[in-house]
């Protein structure tokens, strides 16, 4: 695996002036010009993302065009429980009609996890992989409640429920098996280059969180009548019912129908995997948006499908915490 870069700032927005299809990866000095938008609006003169990738060369950002017309994505919904098959994997494949999906559960041992990984993955290119546990460039323990966990609870948790702190002892645990399974996907050797600005590896990784990812395309959470322990299936059951995955679907793949409607997963973990593999889906297209810092960066639906109101209450959320916590890679 190559060395990780880690980044020690943040972006608020991609820069709107520049369009990702005429970066080239060639021209460094084209990047180091692009621009970055303040908290107040203004535009300022930035320096580009390669300034604090070292030698990297800046990637040209892929757009929904830029894809295979067919291809494969990775979702992986992690547990640790050694007894029980909690965690799932989910490849997300698509061709030039049709959306399709293969999932599988496994249990939290290191065999079983390396085996399973590597059926569902098999030996075709993915452009992109995402996993449900907190990441951030070097896999290592991160120990600390997170800019993006706290993003996600103040005025979202009430509505659509908040991600565990990577700083608790479950949290420690979460870090600890996503780490693994990221070790895992990296060394099958079939993960295409990280091409998004907020990139976590030269691998195209990222962090998942199926709840919240399900909860900002909600168009009123409180109307949808979701506790706690079953909160993310609520929300998936009412997504899929609704129409507002496919609609997703059809703004990262469009024009492809389904080989099977999204009700016909059923299962807890299945769902989450697959909601993972979504996530990955957003990453490979270069539409999504995102919130966190250098410990790490949770993947959240395109901007033009996030609802307003959990839009409203992310910027609010910014006020909070470092300038640019809140990241929207399309303009």
């Amino acid at each position: 695996m190559a060395t990780p870069h880690v980044f020690t700032y943040c972006v608020r927005f991609a820069a709107a002036t520049v369009k990702p299809n005429s970066v080239k990866a060639e021209s460094l000095a084209g990047w180091h010009q692009s621009q970055t938008v303040c908290d107040k609006g203004e535009r300022v003169a930035g320096l580009g993302i390669a300034d604090y990738l070292g030698a990297m060369t800046p990637p040209t950002l892929p757009q929904a065009s830029d894809l295979p017309a067919s291809g494969s994505v990775l979702g992986v919904d992690v547990g640790f429980s050694q007894t029980r098959r909690s965690s799932a994997v989910c490849r997300l494949d698509w061709n030039a009609e049709q959306v399709s999906w293969t999932i599988q559960r496994f249990r939290a041992i290191p065999a079983e996890q390396q085996a399973t990984i590597a059926v569902v993955a098999g030996q075709v290119q993915l452009q992109a992989a995402a996993l449900d546990g907190p990441l951030r460039a070097g896999f290592d323990v991160i120990g600390r409640y997170r800019t993006a966990e706290r993003m996600l609870t103040r005025r979202l948790g009430a509505k659509i429920g908040k991600p565990g702190q990577a700083s608790v002892p479950i949290g420690r645990q979460l870090n600890a098996a996503a780490n693994d399974c990221a070790n895992i996907v990296l060394k099958q050797g079939h993960l295409a280059p990280a091409m998004h600005e907020i990139r976590i590896d030269d691998r195209c990784i990222a962090e998942a969180f199926p709840s919240a990812f399900l909860g900002v395309l909600l168009a009123d959470p409180v109307a949808v009548a979701a506790r706690r322990k079953d909160r993310s299936d609520t929300f998936y059951r009412h997504l899929a019912e609704n129409g507002a995955l496919v609609r997703l679907v059809n703004v990262l793949l469009p024009r492809r129908r389904l080989s099977v409607p999204f009700e016909s997963v059923t299962k807890h973990d299945d769902r989450a995997a697959l909601i993972c593999a979504l996530t990955a889906l957003c990453v490979a297209t270069g539409d999504f948006t995102a919130v966190g810092d250098a410990d790490g960066w949770i993947i959240l639906p395109p901007r033009r499908i996030v609802q307003d109101w959990a839009w409203q209450d992310l910027a609010a959320n910014t006020e909070n915490e470092v300038s640019g916590c809140l990241y929207q890679s399309l303009p």
